[in-house]
């Protein structure tokens, strides 16, 4: 694939409904989708879960979201770069309102998926926060809904920090193939939000195989970079400028779990995860 097929810049799936609009018809896959719904004061959104599994989080501001006799008041949060937020497990085959008195903007992570879980709330308090990496390799994880912290039936979804000036997904790793109790296959979405006016970052997949995913692409808010197979990594903060990403990951393995394997190179000039 190219980089005009894996970096989408803000707009480029928006449609009426959506500011972001990732599903596996647009991606060219089979299970992994992202959608960024936009609210005014007052406004309420539906949709239909279908054949996937989703999570509704706040990006910005709150609401309230119900389905069937399921109500979750999601307090939400300032901005992504204030706080950890609270969220929404909806699964599949079923009908959800999404309303919000103060308006704000919210994330639909989604995996295309068999079971169908309960509907259940994600406490703020309860998200395990990560300090992972040292140096101007540090950078903060919320494993919301990582494979360990929060069931679902197929979807992975975290949200990472990256501290100006810092490197974040490194070493390059990758997910891309099924190999048992060492790398798990998963397709995998980078949603982008920077501080500050006018901010960027770099975001870097090259090919693990001939012909594989490959691009280099400068990010800003409201982008998106897809990862179908490949190394993925490093993500580049400008300095100055914190850089958020959200992965949502899902992939067609019988164990929810990620599992992932480090670039050798990499992994020996830095003495490993990082």
């Amino acid at each position: 694939m190219t980089s005009t097929d894996l970096h989408l810049p803000r707009g480029a799936t928006a449609n009426p409904r959506y500011a972001v609009d990732i599903d596996p018809k647009t991606a060219g896959w089979t299970h992994s989708s992202l959608r960024v719904v936009e609210l005014a004061p007052g406004g309420s959104h539906t949709f239909t879960t279908g054949d996937s599994e989703w999570i509704v989080l706040p990006l910005e501001g709150g609401c309230t979201v119900h389905m069937e006799q399921n109500e979750f008041q999601l307090l939400g949060r300032e901005s992504v770069f204030a706080d950890v937020s609270d969220f929404a497990y909806v699964p599949r085959d079923a009908q959800v309102l999404i309303a919000s008195g103060a308006g704000g903007r919210f994330a639909l992570a989604g995996a295309k998926c068999e079971r169908r879980l309960p509907a259940r709330y994600g406490p703020a308090p309860e998200v395990p926060v990560e300090e992972r990496g040292s140096g101007t390799c540090a950078r903060k994880v919320r494993n919301f809904a990582s494979a360990d912290s929060f069931a679902c039936d197929k979807l992975i979804a975290v949200e990472v920090i990256t501290p100006g000036g810092h490197w974040s997904s490194y070493p390059p790793h990758k997910h891309d193939e099924h190999r048992p109790g060492e790398e798990s296959e998963l397709e995998e979405i980078y949603y982008f939000e920077i501080d500050g006016p006018d901010g960027l970052g770099y975001q870097r997949v090259f090919p693990s195989r001939e012909g594989g995913a490959d691009v280099l692409a400068e990010v800003r808010s409201g982008d998106a970079v897809l990862v179908p197979d490949g190394w993925h990594g490093p993500s580049i903060a400008q300095p100055g400028h914190d850089m958020y990403y959200l992965n949502v990951m899902a992939g067609p393995g019988e164990t929810r779990e990620w599992r992932i394997c480090f670039h050798p190179d990499h992994v020996e000039s830095t003495g490993g995860y990082r």
